[in-house]
């Protein structure tokens, strides 16, 4: 099973990044960070990585939201969401 990694990036001063990691391939990606945005007040982008595969990226630690925003439009079970840091 792939397993769905989310952590947060300090960046410079107070500001920090949260990288949405591990999402199947078959999701619509884009539709997926337009809900996000929208949902959280925030920019993003998704970085293709050729190790990881596309990773999506979002400004500020929403790391709590997005696990959450996962379950409820049941894009993924909770065991297989991983948040990473605090």
């Amino acid at each position: 099973e792939n397993y769905i990694h989310i952590r947060v990036q300090q960046r410079n001063g107070r500001k920090s990044l949260t990288t949405v990691q591990g999402l199947n391939p078959k999701i619509n990606k884009k539709l997926v960070l337009k809900d996000l945005k929208k949902k959280f007040n925030c920019n993003g982008c998704i970085v293709e990585d050729p190790d990881h595969g596309d990773i999506v990226q979002l400004q500020g630690d929403q790391r709590k939201q997005i696990a959450t925003f996962l379950l409820e439009a049941k894009i993924s079970k909770k065991a297989l969401i991983k948040v990473h840091g605090s």
